[in-house]
């Protein structure tokens, strides 16, 4: 069993460096299908404790982190009210086709649809940007942050490497909340 973390090997790290080089970026994009406008998971080389390592980054939008708020908080009150539910799975048949809930399971999906309203209404959830690092990651040092942004384009988390790197970075500590509800 491999008891080192790969992401602090000098020799995988200027591996790494020269082939963002060759590519004219500060990071290397990791491609897997959640990327979108609003994530993106990429690598970067930066400083931790003095020596160089491997970050594994995840970049989003504060508005998608305050979704992801919302739903779990309204995913606790559903398993609060109903003591069976761990979480809804939609499954499709041999066409592809999804397949009708369960009437347990479109319960409880009616009542996590009216906790989201409610938490949003009430502007129980409030976000802010943040960065926080994993340093017991399986490869480098894990790095989730969200900034109050509209989008993550590539040029925004090449801004952040750079801002990061350079310890510049700033992240505004107000506390905001987001509906996608019209009003």
């Amino acid at each position: 069993m491999k008891s080192t973390n790969e992401g602090f090997d000098p020799t995988f790290i200027q591996n790494f460096q020269a082939s963002c080089a060759a590519t004219g970026k500060n990071f290397r994009l990791v491609e897997e299908e959640d990327n979108t406008e609003e994530y993106v998971r990429f690598q970067f080389v930066g400083k931790y404790e003095g020596k160089d390592v491997l970050y594994d980054a995840a970049l989003y939008t504060l508005r998608l982190h305050h979704a992801s708020e919302v739903i779990e908080l309204a995913e606790h009150e559903a398993a609060k009210k109903f003591k069976n539910f761990s979480s809804i799975r939609y499954e499709e048949d041999e066409d592809g086709n999804l397949k009708p809930l369960s009437p347990e399971e479109e319960e409880i999906g009616w009542f996590i649809t009216e906790m989201i309203h409610q938490i949003e209404d009430e502007e129980t959830v409030k976000v802010q940007e943040f960065i926080d690092l994993d340093t017991n990651h399986d490869f480098g040092i894990g790095l989730d942050a969200a900034l109050n942004r509209d989008f993550i384009s590539e040029k925004e988390v090449a801004h952040f490497v750079q801002s990061f790197n350079e310890d510049t970075l700033q992240l505004d500590d107000t506390f905001l909340f987001f509906s996608d509800r019209r009003r």
